[in-house]
């Protein structure tokens, strides 16, 4: 049983070693090819920025806001690929002396994610080029990381399913099929979306292989640490909303009234947590895994304490 168990994962990280091989792109020669961000598009679909709900803003205004959060989407995904790929090598280095296959396939997730965040980089200068002055990302990638990786593996390998799943869930559900944004914007969640599909795969074998090896007390901390990254993006991304809010404003071109305002931000924080938090949370793949690896009291916590996100 447990050969065959072993020559199923093997399979499955071969199978991701041959999926990398084979969409491999190149960031200028590929994705970018001379381009650059069309301003008379979205950035953000309206099923992840919500602009629909601030009915008091135009046609004009909502794509402003669509593509200040898009600037923002983009500056978080390379944020959290920071943490990603310090885990990624970390964890790899039980393959070393061992399965070599599992060993490339991380090997390559972990030039994918450093691909991946010069990309991000690359994003971040070209739409600065395009907006006013006066845009601030505020979280430090490397003090995230440096917090997210004092956390446990289980856990940090659980936020880590979590995000490139939902990845994958916001591409096909609503970035592909939305016809009125960017090219530009919209093909850099197409291929980034083709290697996170790996990714998510070799999530799940490393979050399985790292739960099958903790105490039942490593793993009650597991869940622990788990809420308390969670808590963490939120307050990230009640950071982001909130200086989003404040630069639309500055930038809109017409005075909003204090109510407005109030409800430009609550709108942000509410998609920022849909993006980043809830989305994830209930995506099925995510649900069911985490749903195998955590006990009903512990599946009841976590619950408890993302009730006030959920709301």
């Amino acid at each position: 049983m447990q050969q065959a168990t072993y020559q199923t994962e093997t399979n499955r990280y071969a199978k991701c070693v041959e999926v990398s091989k084979r969409i491999r792109w190149d960031i200028d020669d590929d994705l970018i090819r001379g381009r650059q961000f069309d301003f008379g598009h979205k950035f953000l679909p309206d099923g992840l920025s919500l602009i629909h709900e601030l009915d008091f803003l135009s046609g004009e205004e909502q794509r402003l806001l669509s593509q200040i959060q898009g600037r923002s989407y983009a500056n978080i995904f390379g944020l959290v690929e920071r943490f990603i790929n310090a885990k990624v090598l970390e964890v790899s280095r039980d393959h070393w002396l061992g399965d070599q296959t599992a060993l490339e396939a991380l090997i390559r997730f972990s030039d994918e994610e450093l691909k991946h965040q010069e990309m991000f980089r690359r994003v971040e200068r070209m739409i600065g080029d395009g907006q006013p002055e006066g845009y601030r990302f505020l979280p430090d990638p490397n003090e995230v990381a440096t917090a997210v990786l004092s956390k446990s593996t289980w856990a940090v390998l659980a936020l880590t399913c979590h995000i490139e799943l939902f990845t994958q869930a916001h591409y096909k559900q609503s970035i592909a099929p939305d016809p009125e944004l960017s090219d530009l914007f919209k093909d850099i969640f197409l291929y980034h979306w083709r290697e996170e599909s790996q990714h998510a795969i070799l999530d799940e074998l490393e979050w399985s292989r790292e739960h099958a090896r903790l105490s039942e007390a490593e793993r009650d901390q597991a869940v622990d640490d788990l809420i308390d990254l969670v808590g963490a993006v939120d307050g990230i991304v009640q950071l982001q909303s909130d200086a989003d809010g404040d630069y639309f404003v500055r930038i809109c071109g017409r005075s909003l009234e204090e109510e407005q305002v109030q409800r430009l931000k609550e709108v942000l924080l509410k998609a920022y947590r849909w993006q980043y938090i809830v989305s994830g949370v209930q995506e099925p793949r995510f649900s069911a895994l985490l749903g195998e690896l955590t006990t009903e009291e512990q599946g009841q916590r976590i619950g408890k304490a993302l009730a006030p996100i959920l709301q």
